[in-house]
């Protein structure tokens, strides 16, 4: 506990799925906290509910001005920025290559990439001028192996990772740390999207999807905004105080291929096929 103490965050997406864990578990290790976010009743019911330490503004990833007003916010209140975790998000449009959009594409590229660089963007003067800072945005596995998620959100994804490496270069001559996650598949009302379940019913969508995901991954239970958000923790942190330029996978080893028993039956299967004997 505490690991947190004194510090100053923002946190984009914060009003529900893993923004909202974020911000639950930041506010209990002792950070003071901005939800940015466009779901305004979920954010202020969640304002309300943690106290003093937290704000909520309404918050558009794709305005820059938002996302400065939101970074603004947070030093006027509380006097500095130690951590933006860039984690608004949503699918993107999906589909075979050629029935995308112009549209969609740059939705999908306005809120999963265009977001995270405009996060980076204000936050890295202060954090330069402070000399320490962490700047953290949700990635994708995604982002790192083609066959996860659709061409648009994948590609994006990617995008985020790169930019974190690039911009990582850079800050971390002042002393700020840039870092993502990677979360797989992660039981979350947005993850239901892909699915056609509905977002207005999100206990009910997040349980629809927890079996699915826990065949999807050698760990045999669906990824739990928890997850992310304690990786989020650990990387806002001193204990990362030499950890930046780092795309940190959470996935339950999805990344790594299908399990080793299901390897074996495939195998086993295969050899039955082939009329080859198996032990």
């Amino acid at each position: 506990m505490n690991r947190l103490t004194g510090k100053i965050a923002v946190i984009t997406g914060g009003s529900s799925g893993i923004g909202e864990a974020s911000v639950r578990l930041f506010v209990a290790e002792g950070a003071s906290v901005v939800i940015a976010d466009i779901q305004d009743d979920k954010g202020e019911r969640l304002a309300a509910e943690l106290g003093s330490a937290v704000r909520y503004v309404h918050t558009d990833v794709t305005s820059e001005a938002q996302v400065k007003a939101a970074i603004d916010l947070a030093v006027h209140d509380f006097g500095r920025l130690d951590c933006i975790f860039n984690n608004a998000g949503y699918p993107g449009e999906n589909g075979a290559i050629a029935d995308l959009t112009a549209a969609g594409f740059d939705q999908t590229v306005a809120v999963l990439l265009r977001g995270p660089f405009f996060g980076m963007k204000h936050a890295a003067p202060i954090m330069v001028q402070q000399g320490s800072g962490s700047i953290i945005s949700t990635a994708s596995v995604a982002g790192l192996r083609t066959g996860a998620a659709g061409h648009l959100y994948s590609m994006a994804k990617a995008g985020v990772i790169h930019l974190t490496h690039s911009v990582a270069s850079e800050l971390g001559e002042s002393g700020v740390r840039v870092n993502c996650i990677c979360p797989g598949g992660i039981a979350t009302p947005i993850f239901g999207l892909n699915f056609g379940l509905p977002t207005d019913a999100a206990d009910q969508t997040i349980e629809a999807v927890k079996p699915l995901l826990a065949r999807s991954q050698p760990i045999k239970r669906a990824g739990l905004p928890e997850d992310i958000a304690h990786a989020a923790l650990w990387l806002a942190s001193d204990d990362t105080s030499f950890v930046t330029s780092h795309a940190l996978v959470v996935d339950g080893g999805q990344i790594g291929g299908i399990g080793w028993s299901q390897a074996a039956r495939g195998a086993q299967a295969l050899a039955r096929a082939m009329n080859i004997d198996t032990p």
